[in-house]
């Protein structure tokens, strides 16, 4: 008993020490659980295994989309804004989201039904963004698909409060066009990023605050804490899909001057931090090394390997050199 024969209370060094190894095990067993993802959804990855940007691309990710049926069944009579990984240009790097598979993506959303595809990106790094447009190709691959472009840093700003910032921001600005589209896709490069380790489909999301709003290179969303404000801006635009350009990569000092690393992969899924994760680990990196992925999955996100069920084509993993 806890009590002596005097009625005071009597700590039981026993009991104490059986109490201590108790919670000791409960701790344990909570960290076992979390990292193993017992918490985590399930989530899917698609890989297309990809030899070379050509028409069987529109076919095949119109399939991949399709396997995602509750996605899939947002795309009719939609409005669905296509946000490419638009940095800088530069003819010797593979910087960008390649034009092709952007109007890939266009073709397929198209041909599942979507009543509109507008493509949509606010560059960080240049305040000109027509001449990136111009430069990288996109917009002469948009025009010979008369879809239109939206220039995000010169776009309406909604000021979007955080209910529960992950950063040390209260509110981010949106751009109006984003949020008044009916399916987000984030469609980035597969690149190494000197700050975030990778950059993503959750790191490309930079792009739909406006360069008005918080000037160039964006520097605010890096002062409010980089991975944080990565998932303020996943769970506040909430994009629907993601289709990642992995065919050539970039390693070393991306996110503007690594080299090209070629993989062979369009990988896509509609949970942006699986996403992610799995192309991570393509890359040769581990989730628990990404602090982005680790705030992702605090925030409600899948990372876990044994909760994200990887379909499609069999890609073989590479090493990709760490830079910056």
């Amino acid at each position: 008993m806890p009590f002596g024969s005097d009625g005071r209370f009597r700590l039981d060094r026993r009991r104490l020490l059986q109490g201590a190894a108790g919670a000791t095990a409960l701790l344990a067993g909570a960290t076992l659980a979390r990292n193993l993802g017992l918490f985590q959804h399930t989530a899917r990855v698609h890989l297309l295994s990809v030899a070379r940007y050509d028409d069987a691309l529109v076919a095949r990710i119109a399939r991949a989309i399709q396997g995602f049926p509750s996605m899939a069944e947002r795309v009719p009579g939609s409005r669905v804004l296509l946000k490419p990984n638009l940095v800088e240009y530069s003819p010797e790097r593979p910087i960008n989201t390649d034009p092709q598979l952007v109007v890939a993506a266009i073709l397929a959303f198209r041909g599942l039904g979507a009543r509109e595809v507008i493509v949509a990106d606010g560059p960080g790094h240049r305040r000109d963004t027509e001449r990136v447009l111009e430069g990288s190709g996109l917009g002469e691959a948009l025009r010979e698909v008369d879809a239109p472009f939206v220039d995000l840093n010169v776009d309406d700003v909604v000021e979007t409060p955080l209910l529960d910032p992950r950063s040390r921001l209260a509110s981010l600005p949106i751009a109006s066009t984003v949020l008044g589209a009916d399916l987000v896709v984030s469609m980035p490069k597969l690149k190494t990023h000197h700050w975030a380790g990778v950059t993503l489909s959750m790191k490309n999301l930079f792009g739909v605050v406006p360069g008005t709003a918080v000037g160039w290179p964006k520097n605010p969303l890096h002062w409010g804490g980089i991975p944080q404000v990565i998932t303020d801006l996943w769970r506040v635009v909430q994009p629907g899909f993601a289709i990642v350009d992995g065919l050539v990569g970039m390693e070393g000092d991306g996110p503007i001057m690594g080299t090209a690393r070629p993989v062979g992969v369009v990988a896509l899924g509609d949970h942006l931090p699986a996403v992610d994760a799995t192309c991570a680990r393509l890359m040769g990196f581990r989730a628990s090394e990404l602090a982005f992925l680790q705030e992702a999955r605090s925030g409600g996100g899948t990372i876990a390997r044994t909760r994200i069920r990887v379909t499609g084509d069999g890609v073989n993993r590479v090493e990709f050199r760490r830079g910056g």
